[in-house]
């Protein structure tokens, strides 16, 4: 079932809960005691650890490997091992040879049969989850075979520079149908250093090859995914305008923003579980509490649970059993929407007990964020002509009271508003007619006493 549950989100279509996709790489070595450095390297140990991480943590989706150095070593630059980490390139190969001098990437090249090798037994194993396969994009491949360089040549010399991502393009595709005829179920394109680009220099340098790379991966029959990590929130719509099946992103862009703008083209969204404040350094209360907000936020449509990258070296198995544990016990869009009615000391009053509309600020304390104390200062502004019917109070999350008011309303960004124990405005500060329509609204929905 957790396979077909993630493809039929991959598809935009509604789950019963949402799929949760992980994102392994050298976390599987860690699985299985064996260093990152060896076990990227072997096709034996690579399954083995896929294997360890589906039958302990139950995704619905897994990534083979993480590494988005396997095509650059594969044309000749060389990398950095580390023990607990994926390599890192530290000669590019275009520094010393032409473009021209460069082989096409094919089955034997590097470490490419080791992968396979690990696809192909996993598929042989049947697990139920999808299969991902990761391709370096074309703009990240690139950077990596010529450098730094890279991104001075695109002013200066962008004939050559629009040259090698076509190779990279095609290195790319070349890894995609390696990758599906081995038994992959979905192709993710990591793109990371295209967050770095502007949406103009995004259209000229990632657009035309992504495109044709998503193209390419619908023709062979698999599903697509175009996975940009960093401050990308610019270039989702870009992203999307490349026609894959999905985007993912992470914690940096906000998921009710990837949610709008994928789902007004039609694509469906994966993210943006928080690595390191999250998974790697938080309490396992703490991670189920953001899982269920994630989950929350995701909605019931054409949304996958993933963190925002591989999983590094150092997160706790009981972080992870966390996720896996609420992922397939909770369904929380089925949740009755909250509502408070707690008249004496509690955090939230309800209209019903105090008689008048509550409208509640929740801020990370108005006068030390411009954000909170903006929006603070605004809705007293605005509802100063209800002065008789609403009341409108601060909560600051840095005090210890609003941590379970926090935990209830099952809200990641602040400030917030919430009318009557609903919430209505988050991390934004509505217009004067937004606030004053929604509490006419709220008002007329009240009963009459």
């Amino acid at each position: 079932m957790g396979k077909q549950l993630l493809l039929q989100a991959l598809q935009g279509q509604t789950t019963e809960r949402p799929p949760y996709l992980m994102f392994l790489g050298c976390y599987g070595g860690k699985l299985i005691g064996v260093p990152a450095d060896e076990y990227l390297r072997s096709g034996e140990l690579i399954a083995q650890g896929v294997g360890k991480a589906i039958r302990q943590y139950q995704p619905d989706g897994i990534s083979v490997m993480f590494d988005l150095q396997v095509e650059a070593e594969a044309l000749g630059c060389e990398l950095r091992w580390s023990k607990e980490g994926s390599p890192v390139v530290v000669g590019h190969v275009l520094e010393r040879k032409p473009l021209t001098a460069l082989r096409l990437l094919d089955a034997d090249a590097g470490r490419i049969p080791e992968i396979l090798q690990a696809v192909r037994r996993l598929k042989a194993e049947s697990h139920d989850a999808a299969l991902y396969g990761l391709v370096t994009g074309p703009f990240t491949l690139a950077l990596h075979l010529k450098g730094s360089s890279l991104l001075m040549a695109m002013y200066d010399e962008p004939e050559e520079v629009l040259e090698l991502l076509t190779f990279c393009t095609q290195a790319a595709k070349t890894m995609a149908r390696l990758y599906i005829e081995a038994g992959c179920d979905v192709i993710a394109s990591v793109d990371p250093m295209t967050s770095q680009l502007s949406p103009r220099a995004f259209q000229q340098f990632v657009t035309p090859y992504a495109t044709d790379l998503f193209a390419e991966i619908r023709r062979r029959g698999a599903f697509s995914s175009f996975f940009v990590c960093g401050h990308a929130q610019r270039n989702v719509e870009v992203m999307c305008q490349c026609r894959p099946d999905n985007v993912s992103v992470d914690e940096n862009i906000p998921l009710d923003f990837v949610k709008e703008v994928s789902q007004r083209y039609g694509v469906s969204f994966g993210g943006n579980l928080q690595l390191t404040v999250m998974l790697l350094m938080g309490s396992e209360e703490a991670v189920r509490r953001h899982v269920r907000d994630t989950m929350t936020l995701g909605g019931s449509a054409g949304y996958i649970l993933a963190p925002g990258c591989d999983l590094p070296w150092g997160v706790p198995d009981a972080n992870l059993r966390a996720v896996a544990e609420l992922v397939h016990e909770v369904a929380p869009r089925n949740r009755p929407s909250q509502s408070w009615d707690i008249a004496q000391d509690g955090i939230l009053v309800n209209g019903q007990a105090t008689g008048k509309m509550v409208v509640d600020v929740v801020t990370l304390a108005s006068e030390a964020s411009a954000s909170s104390q903006y929006m603070l200062e605004t809705v007293r502004d605005m509802v100063a002509s209800f002065e008789e019917t609403v009341l409108v109070r601060e909560h600051r999350i840095q005090e210890n009271e609003v941590a379970d008011f926090m935990l209830e309303i099952i809200v990641k960004n602040v400030p917030m508003i919430c009318i009557d124990g609903n919430i209505e405005f988050t991390h934004t500060i509505p217009s004067r007619a937004q606030l004053v329509q929604t509490i006419h609204e709220r008002l007329q929905e009240r009963p009459v006493s």
